[in-house]
């Protein structure tokens, strides 16, 4: 009797492991960084945020529930009568009137600082002349000097002279280049623009004043929109000033004017003040977000060379 050897069977082959990818982890390992990095900011913006988000929450709120230890964010009894309130003014003086003051004092601000800035810019970067790094460098220093030190001196002058309970003591200064700071970042901006132009338009003919007014200026518009910017909004809200040198409720601005809402003799109008403090945001938000391009756009040529 034969037999028939029937062949074995073989052992299925074990899979292979799968290679290592060091792409793949190093991608895992960037996905989670992304994700705690914009947690971590997304926490941070609430944190900045919130009190902005408090004050207009507050002003839809009833005064009752407005401090007194009332954490709660949202109010169920939600309601207009503090903008109603904020817009009838207070002291027989109509809200339209602090906002027209306003807006004189932050116009006047940016024109003056727009018209002296520039043109002491343009000298310090493009007119040589006997002590122009001496007279700079104590233009300079002048950013050194705090302003509570002049505060007195300032106002005994301004007084001499009549002008107190007047715009000219919160304007003069713009008109006269008393803003060191702009007029440096506007030096910083001329000088990054090629000196072959000013060497051109002498070779036609051209002075002084039409290279700034024909050449430099229509250049400068990024340092011009950002000096416009930051001199409405420190104008805007500027309290120490006004509050030196107005003594009329009638010429009062906005700052001075939400100060009148609390008084501690007497019931304080809260709801109203936070209200009116949310319109007055409003110009600066809008004047802001019209113009912030030109802020970044001035910002990064301060390191480009023509």
């Amino acid at each position: 009797m034969t037999t028939t050897a029937t062949p074995m069977q073989s052992a299925p082959a074990p899979a292979p492991a799968p290679a290592y990818n060091p792409k793949s982890e190093s991608g895992t390992a960037k996905r989670v960084k992304s994700i705690i990095f914009h947690v971590v900011a997304l926490a941070l913006v609430a944190i900045v945020l919130y009190p902005a988000l408090w004050m207009i929450a507050s002003s839809f709120k009833p005064n009752s529930e407005i401090g007194g230890g009332n954490t709660a964010l949202w109010s169920a009894n939600f309601s207009f009568d503090n903008f109603i309130t904020a817009m009838d003014g207070i002291g027989g003086v109509s809200t339209l009137t602090f906002f027209t003051n306003s807006l004189v004092l932050a116009v006047g601000a940016v024109v003056g600082t727009i018209l002296s800035a520039s043109v002491s810019a343009y000298a310090f970067a493009r007119i040589n002349f006997p002590g122009r790094g001496l007279f700079f460098g104590m233009m300079i220093a002048t950013l050194l000097l705090p302003f509570h030190v002049v505060i007195i001196p300032q106002y005994i002058v301004f007084q001499q002279l009549g002008l107190v309970d007047t715009y000219v003591p919160l304007l003069i200064g713009k008109f006269l280049a008393a803003d060191a700071f702009f007029v440096f970042l506007m030096v910083q901006f001329m000088r990054n623009l090629p000196a072959e132009l000013d060497e051109a338009a002498r070779i036609d003919g051209a002075g002084h004043v039409r290279i700034f007014g024909s050449i430099m200026l229509p250049l400068m518009k990024p340092a011009l929109i950002s000096t416009s910017i930051f001199s409405f909004i420190w104008s805007w809200n500027d309290f120490l000033g006004p509050l030196l040198y107005l003594n009329t409720p009638e010429k009062y601005p906005l700052p001075l004017a939400l100060r009148l809402f609390v008084d501690q003799t007497q019931s304080s109008d809260y709801g109203a003040m936070i209200a009116m403090s949310v319109l007055a945001l409003l110009p600066v938000l809008a004047f802001f977000l019209i113009f912030q391009r030109y802020i970044v756009e001035g910002v990064s040529t301060q390191g480009l060379k023509g």
